[in-house]
């Protein structure tokens, strides 16, 4: 099916009622009627209090920083453990191939330069 043109979409346009319904069967649904707001039927916004933001120093720090501490799900020891297992053995991969890089490179500057 071809699109519209231009002059076909005017035409149907003028073609509509005022009350917004279609002329032409198969156009656009009619609105659905809205709804009056609060705002709209003129009363007043109530006052709201301004936010005060708590200040609770070192005291309300510490007692929050507590209360947050005790919601932390904290490893077993044998958690803990294998963790630092993990990282220990990862550290020393690390390091022997750094070693072995530095090894390599150090040949190959002395040889270049």
């Amino acid at each position: 099916m071809a699109r519209q043109t231009r002059a076909q979409r005017r035409a149907r346009r003028e073609q509509m009622t005022p009350g917004g319904e279609a002329a032409l069967p198969g156009g656009p649904p009619p609105a659905p009627p809205r709804r009056p707001t609060a705002r709209a039927s003129g009363q007043p916004e109530p006052a709201r209090e301004p936010r005060v933001a708590r200040t609770g120093g070192v005291r309300g720090f510490v007692a929050e920083s507590w209360a947050e501490l005790k919601k932390v799900e904290w490893p077993t020891q044998n958690q803990l453990i294998q963790g630092v297992v993990v990282v220990l053995i990862a550290c020393v991969i690390v390091g022997i191939y750094l070693y072995a890089a530095d090894l390599v490179f150090k040949r190959l500057v002395k040889v270049l330069l």
